[in-house]
């Protein structure tokens, strides 16, 4: 086997079968390396896709992240992450909601950056022709597919019932107040293929421009044709750091990849090994885990400072980890702040060693819930991500993110990993890795492992009742209201052997050759 593909989302990686066709999602970007594609045209192939079937989790009128390491072993990212309108309110944050997970409403959309950042990463590592990533995507939107399970779980719910009504979503995915049985983009699809024809310009200048603007206008949003036209992608070299023999490649600040290689420097400085993970010695492990975890909460407002990543803070704060007892929220300056969910990763990895870990997101379910009829798209409300950690919001400015693409490599292995979940993100990916890199697990077990989430209120909980031990030792446990709404996936090579993850809990697949 010479290359995989491991994909998945908030809303899942899916296989779609009905009385025309049998599709599935993994093996149409399999197809696109079959046809002398690159990793990055795989991965732009598998969005594009997962835009459709995971509608509540990203698509166009977001913005994505990638970690992409050349046949060399150079890593770049670029990052087409939502950016602040040039004529935001003043008054945004004072919007910020209390007492819901969930912000919908036009002021929270950010500048699209998705189809941006496909552009500029297809230039760099495409191999294919741009039209080509379109063309299953434009099919499966037009001629339609059964609705996803999955989705019609959350379509199903009380919360998002009462989301989505009187929008004009409603009639996208709902039937006489029910999920519908089928799911058809018949306006997307042509938005795809005039991009797929005319390039990502089409987007950011041309009539698609003009039609979005005007339907996120008509509905009291501040988006404008120059916030569009000046969006400019990120392209940058990805920050590294050494854990033992392993090097981590992820994204800068502010995206989610320094909190996750906080929390993993630090639990490397307790020489973790399989034994770690047995016996009391597990519950001990554990209990560091959480505490390290709880550490990173109170470093999240530091995410454009670098400071919290140096080794002399690394080892002041491991010194911080008492093993019988926690502490209060000050003792770990912590803020709370609302929990976020949401996202969409793929991972990659093709024949010459070249790899893409991507996340992409419209932030929430649904994003601000903003449907554009002209062109098809749902717009994101990225900017809800600074509500409790920022102050104030700067034309231009990216939100800080938990999204964290990573890839590691030693001389003997290479791991292209990712999560989605929102603030699920870091202790999934966290404990995932973990698992395969010191605990001795398999990448399947490494994953399929049960979790634990500490939220930014320090409240600890796990993903299948609790750990007695963790409540005697002083940890508020509590119980999860919803279902855990991770995921991880990734791909690991060893000399010649590969292995490809998508998990289960949103029935993702894994496809290779």
């Amino acid at each position: 086997m010479q290359i995989i593909i491991s994909c998945f989302s908030l809303g899942f990686g899916v296989k779609i079968t009905d009385l025309y066709m049998r599709f599935n999602m993994s093996s149409v970007h399999r197809d696109m390396l079959l046809e002398g594609g690159s990793a990055l045209d795989a991965a732009i192939a598998a969005l594009l896709c997962t835009s459709l079937v995971n509608p509540q989790s990203m698509g166009l009128g977001g913005g994505s992240i990638f970690t992409i390491m050349d046949k060399t072993g150079k890593v770049k990212i670029i990052s087409s992450r939502e950016t602040v309108p040039k004529d935001v309110r003043v008054d945004l944050l004072n919007k910020c909601p209390k007492t819901t997970p969930l912000a919908p409403g036009s002021h929270w959309i950010g500048v699209p950056g998705e189809l941006r950042g496909y552009e500029r990463a297809h230039q760099l590592y495409g191999k294919l022709p741009w039209a080509k990533l379109f063309e299953p995507s434009i099919k499966l939107a037009r001629e339609g597919f059964p609705m996803p399970d999955y989705l019609t779980y959350f379509l199903q719910e009380k919360l998002i019932k009462m989301l989505i009504n009187g929008t004009e979503l409603c009639e996208l995915f709902y039937k006489d107040k029910t999920p519908r049985d089928t799911l058809k983009f018949p306006q997307l699809a042509e938005t795809m293929e005039t991009i797929a024809k005319e390039g990502a310009d089409a987007f950011y200048t041309g009539k698609i421009a003009k039609d979005l603007i005007q339907d996120v206008q008509q509905r009291n949003g501040v988006l404008s044709l120059e916030d569009l036209s000046t969006f400019q992608v990120r392209v940058s070299d990805a920050w590294s750091v050494q854990l033992g023999e392993y090097k981590m490649h992820f994204p800068p600040p502010p995206a989610g990849g320094a909190i996750l290689s906080f929390i993993l420097k630090l639990m490397h400085g307790f020489g973790l090994s399989p034994a770690s993970n047995q016996g009391d010695q597990k519950t001990l492990t554990l209990h560091r885990f959480l505490e390290a975890v709880k550490f990173a909460n109170g470093q999240k407002h530091n995410l454009k400072d670098p400071y919290f990543d140096s080794r002399d803070f690394i080892k002041h704060i491991k010194a911080l980890i008492t093993d019988g007892s926690t502490h209060n929220a000050s003792y770990y300056n912590i803020t709370p702040s609302v929990d976020r969910f949401g996202t969409t990763h793929v991972s990659v990895m093709a024949a010459d060693g070249s790899a893409v870990s991507v996340t992409s997101t419209i932030n929430q379910m649904f994003g601000s819930t903003v449907y554009s009829p002209k062109t098809g798209i749902i717009l994101n409300n990225e900017l809800a991500d600074f509500c409790g950690r920022a102050v104030s919001v700067t034309p231009g400015e990216q939100p800080p993110s938990s999204m964290a693409p990573t890839i590691l490599q030693s001389q003997e292995r290479t791991l292209v990993i990712g999560g989605s979940g929102g603030s699920y993100i870091t202790t999934a990916m966290a404990l995932s890795i973990m698992n395969h890199l010191w605990f001795g697990m398999n990448l399947d077990k490494s994953i399929t492992e049960k979790i634990v989430y500490v939220d930014s209120s320090n409240k600890v909980k796990f993903e299948d009742g609790y750990n007695e031990a963790m409540k005697a030792l002083g940890h508020h446990v509590t119980k999860n209201i919803y279902p855990f709404l991770n995921v991880v996936n990734g791909i690991s090579k060893e000399g010649q052997c590969i292995s490809a993850v998508s998990d289960a809990r949103k029935r993702g697949e894994s496809a290779g050759y």
